[in-house]
């Protein structure tokens, strides 16, 4: 459908390689159809392109020469087809193994990622917008992310009000049915607005932790330092993924002209495309160079799995044993 690679991605952000594969994902998997006037391959382009410039019906009328309800009902029948490829298309989790040599990761052993939330614009009905309402006064859904160490998504919830706090989006989706999972024994990296217990590892309050704090050769005098140091060079990881998934689907940057319900759906679809691109594409458009992470596949079978969030004294001194060690290898040199 396109003529180069390069037109290809500037209209729905993959190569023609990748944007056939895609074609054939949907009808094998999302169980997409041809119209009868448009093929697969419109149906996917014209879908991508709205998500990737954001446009609206006429927009989209002129360019693809179809009326206004053909765009909408079709635009439904492929986020419906996207949304079904979800079994394929979202990341296992895998825990970083015990030999690992990542610089990044190699401390934390049995970790799946990291999550943390995100606000992403939307349009509810007027008598809702207060609990939308985020503490920078913008209306906008909570969105919480989980991502593996080669930034994909593992796991997405859309659709909480902008007002709820991260620690309870989490917990909602720890107690879904098809919500999120955590094999006891394993955890993911979340940041200081979530509890430290089991299932979550989060820094130490009250120290230094931002990257950029880090920057001009500071070096970190104690255990907790030096903990949130590498506990943020990798957690940096989500909002890395966050940072590429709003940088290629412009319907997800500004103001939203779709209902909640459709918004968190189409937030989801984004999220999927993400890993798609990430998996067809060796480099990234977005980025210079792709992630190298050496973990081994874990399917978590017979695992039990975590049920509550909650804050555990046992896991605090689990972080104390654990940042204790972590310094005094780096300060041994070993």
């Amino acid at each position: 459908m396109y003529i180069t690679d390069t037109a290809c991605i500037e209209n729905t952000r993959m190569d023609r390689r990748c944007f056939h594969n895609l074609c054939d994902l949907l009808k094998t998997v999302g169980m997409l159809q041809p119209s009868r006037h448009m093929g697969i391959e419109e149906l996917v382009a014209m879908f991508l392109h709205i998500l990737a410039h954001d446009v609206k019906n006429r927009v989209i009328k002129r360019q693809f020469m179809r009326s206004g309800e053909t765009i909408s009902r079709q635009f439904s029948k492929v986020l419906q087809a996207v949304l079904r490829c979800h079994t394929v298309l979202l990341k296992r989790p895998e825990p970083v193994p015990q030999n690992s040599t990542d610089n990044k990761w190699k401390w934390f052993k049995n970790c799946l990622g990291a999550l943390d939330g995100t606000h992403i614009k939307v349009n509810p009905l007027q008598v809702d917008k207060p609990r939308y309402r985020t503490r920078k006064g913008e209306i906008a859904t909570n969105v919480l992310g989980v991502c593996s160490q080669d930034c994909q998504f593992i796991y997405v919830l859309a659709g909480w009000e902008g007002s709820a706090a991260n620690s309870k989006v989490l917990r909602n989706a720890i107690s879904r049915p098809n919500g999120l999972r955590v094999p006891k024994g394993y955890y993911y990296l979340a940041d200081v607005g979530y509890m430290n217990g089991e299932g979550f590892l989060t820094p130490y309050r009250g120290q230094r932790y931002h990257l950029n704090e880090w920057k001009h050769g500071a070096q970190p005098t104690t255990p907790q330092e030096f903990f949130n140091m590498k506990h943020s060079g990798a957690r940096n990881v989500i909002e890395r993924c966050f940072g590429l998934l709003k940088g290629r689907w412009a319907v997800i940057r500004s103001k939203s002209f779709y209902p909640v319900k459709t918004q968190s759906r189409i937030i989801n679809a984004c999220c999927l495309l993400h890993n798609h691109i990430r998996n067809e594409i060796p480099i990234d458009p977005l980025e210079d160079n792709t992630l190298d992470t050496a973990v081994t596949e874990d399917n978590f079978e017979g695992h039990e799995m975590i049920m509550h969030v909650e804050s555990s004294n046992a896991r605090t001194r689990w972080r104390d044993e654990l940042a204790q060690q972590m310094f005094d290898t780096w300060r041994n040199g070993t």
